[in-house]
């Protein structure tokens, strides 16, 4: 499985339902955090393994994550995809499993698992009872330490996942887009690269790739580990120092820092591709979050996206699909976190008998509508309330509340940050939405990347194929 990173956008706020005052949204995050307890306890293990555990007794289960900071970031050309590829190594065997005996085993416990790659990170949970969890956990730090590479489940997998990319990028019109819109983007810093890898590197690659990946990554000091559910902090310790605790750790690899050189001009992609609509995407490169409590321009370019695309009624639905009818769609997103460089992306369709070139002045003439005029104190109330929303209904899972405290550590802030960016984003003012738009989106800053659709061949098979479980 393939995860692009963390963006504040409608996606994010999609399971926000209705509109909800801040006053409102900050009585359920109450209510959320009481229901799950919201105990928080962390330490470290001899061997460098951080170990987060919170505690949710509302229900008997548990979700049990190892997160490894080693994502298509860390890469280097001639081996692009390859902490994808192990992710799917990992479910083949060890030197005490056969190949696929782990998920059998999770599965007869009743459980479920799984694991995804993203530019920052590698992960793997199961979800299952709680009375299990010694279960998982040694079998998870059994695959930490003694991982099988063979060359003959190398190739089987490597088929996988070269058909994975096929029916995920390059036989999807949109995906082919943004892989080569993000290739120009950036030009030194590995986010330009697609996670899943170029085909080429797939092709070349061989299960010597993969085990080097292995040997230098997955290392317990590289690695997080995050418990939520139904458990005792002491027991999960316990457990975790006669099962994570043997594992030997490896001399880490010390990260290149890659920076991006600094853009000096609009640049523009075009892709053609058989598609129904003509699609657009563009890109300015902004602020990204480093200091919880100090970036206020992150906090306020959040909200601006919110505000041009938070909800079913913000301004871009509402001017351009509804009432301009220049887009068939349009939207609004930004990484606010990540481990490298960010982008505040505008995408949509246009509409039929519009242009692309249409589209692109209208996106861009809503953010210089919020940098002429702002927005006012009803609409921010608004769209804050949605975003603050969104983060209290994720954590009503133990799986939600896992990934959330993973996703924040892995890329290095702490558990405690998670709700420090909600009290930041409940302080962002309109003069500071107003400033955002008018500073950031300068057009030497920006990327565009163009869909021409073709005709689609109308035998064309939809259905994914077999094997794409991870």
């Amino acid at each position: 499985m393939i995860k692009t990173g963390f963006q504040l956008n409608r996606r994010w706020a999609a399971l926000a339902a209705g509109v909800l005052l801040i006053a409102s949204a900050q009585l359920l995050m109450v209510n959320a955090a009481n229901a799950a307890d919201g105990d928080v306890t962390e330490y470290k293990l001899n061997n460098g393994l951080r170990v987060v555990v919170k505690e949710d007794h509302r229900s008997p289960t548990v979700a049990h994550m190892v997160w490894y900071k080693a994502g298509s970031m860390d890469e280097y050309n001639g081996t692009t995809g390859v902490a994808h590829v192990l992710e799917h190594m990992m479910f083949k065997e060890t030197k005490t499993l056969k190949v696929g005996e782990f998920s059998e085993i999770v599965a007869a416990l009743g459980g479920r698992d799984n694991a995804f790659t993203s530019r920052d990170y590698t992960a793997y949970f199961q979800q299952l009872q709680a009375k299990d969890l010694s279960k998982v956990m040694a079998l998870e730090a059994d695959r930490m330490a003694n991982l099988v590479l063979s060359e003959s489940e190398f190739e089987k997998e490597i088929k996988v996942v070269m058909e994975e990319r096929r029916y995920r990028t390059d036989d999807q019109a949109t995906g082919k887009l943004y892989e080569a819109f993000m290739a120009t983007a950036f030009q030194a810093n590995p986010t330009r690269t697609p996670v899943i890898g170029w085909m080429s590197d797939l092709e070349a690659m061989t299960y010597k790739d993969a085990r080097k990946w292995y040997d230098t990554w997955y290392t317990p000091q590289n690695a997080v580990l995050v418990v939520v559910g139904d458990v005792q902090p002491a027991q999960v310790k316990a457990m975790a120092e006669k099962t994570y605790g043997k594992v030997k750790p490896k001399k880490l690899e010390e990260r290149k820092p890659q920076e991006e050189p600094k853009q000096e001009g609009i640049r523009r992609v075009q892709v053609k591709a058989p598609a129904e609509n003509p699609y657009l995407i563009m890109g300015f490169k902004v602020p990204k979050l480093t200091d919880v409590l100090k970036d206020r321009d992150a906090y306020s370019l959040a909200v601006l996206s919110a505000v041009l695309d938070g909800y079913s009624g913000a301004r871009l639905n509402r001017e351009l699909v509804q009432n301009q009818k220049v887009a068939l769609q349009a939207g609004a997103s930004y990484d606010m976190t990540g481990r490298g460089p960010s982008l505040f992306y505008l995408d949509g369709s246009p509409a039929a008998g519009q242009t692309v070139e249409a589209l692109e002045k209208a996106l861009l003439a809503q953010v210089k509508k919020v940098a002429d005029e702002g927005v006012s104190e009803a609409e921010l109330a608004r769209v804050k309330a949605q975003l603050i929303a969104s983060q209290v209904y994720k954590r009503d899972s133990v799986y939600g509340q896992a990934v959330e405290i993973g996703q924040n550590v892995t890329i290095g802030f702490e558990v405690g940050d998670i709700d420090r960016m909600i009290e930041q984003i409940k302080t962002v003012t309109a003069q500071e939405v107003q400033y955002a738009a008018q500073k950031f989106f300068d057009q030497d800053q920006l990327t565009v990347g163009t869909l021409f659709p073709l005709p689609i061949d109308p035998n064309k098979k939809d259905a994914p194929p077999k094997g794409l479980t991870h």
